[in-house]
């Protein structure tokens, strides 16, 4: 397994694409925190990984946190410092966390707007300015961050999902996910596995000389 003796952070990790990461990642031998802000889903995903594996030792943990607050998000790297002393060390961080708040942008309130920009921080979609912007942010902050921390062989990069069945997605009016699929080459929406699939490549040696990249996984969309 390419990521045994290793632990792996995710955010975002009691729902969606972040569960399906946490259950990819354990199944290619990592240790996982599970982090999010309902502690419930979080116990929900270590519940699913320890069914599937048949594992019920501490290589799995549940934590609760708000990633908009940087004073819970310093007490996260405590927290998982504590748990796993003498263990595996931190070697992947995977921001799954975030959230829409969507709105034609007249009508779009200044909270509504901040609290997707602190959470998200690709594509423009009608209703999404902040959504929009706030990726537009992540990429930026990907390419910086690669270039500024490689130098201590900390690799960087950004996964761009199209549009992926999850309780996000789910909301969506089903006639405007068959529109939506008219403009997906593949014809369909995603599956959370298949994005877990790509996280768990970059979390391993695997792509060691993959850096600052910008990966779009979307089925072929296209406007």
């Amino acid at each position: 397994m390419s990521l045994a003796s290793r632990l792996a952070l995710v955010t975002g990790g009691g729902t969606g694409i972040g569960r399906a990461v946490c259950q990819q990642l354990a199944r290619e031998g990592a240790s996982v925190a599970v982090a999010g802000n309902n502690l419930s889903d979080c116990e929900e995903t270590v519940s699913t990984i320890r069914a599937e594996s048949g594992s019920f030792d501490a290589s799995f943990h549940p934590v609760e946190v708000d990633v908009s607050d940087s004073h819970q998000v310093s007490r996260l790297f405590s927290s998982i410092a504590s748990k796993f002393t003498g263990g595996p060390q931190l070697s992947a961080v995977v921001n799954a966390a975030g959230i829409t708040r969507d709105k034609n942008l007249l009508k779009m309130t200044e909270q509504a707007y901040d609290e997707v920009i602190k959470i998200n921080l690709k594509l423009g979609n009608f209703g999404q300015a902040n959504y929009s912007a706030s990726k537009g942010g992540v990429m930026s902050m990907t390419l910086t961050f690669a270039r500024e921390l490689g130098r201590h062989g900390i690799r960087c990069n950004a996964i761009l999902p199209g549009f992926i069945s999850t309780q996000m997605t789910d909301a969506i009016p089903e006639p405007v996910r068959e529109q939506i699929k008219q403009f997906v080459s593949l014809g369909r929406f995603g599956r959370p596995e298949e994005v877990a699939e790509l996280v768990a490549f970059l979390a391993s040696d695997r792509s060691s000389y993959i850096t600052g990249s910008l990966i779009d996984i979307n089925g072929g969309l296209s406007y």
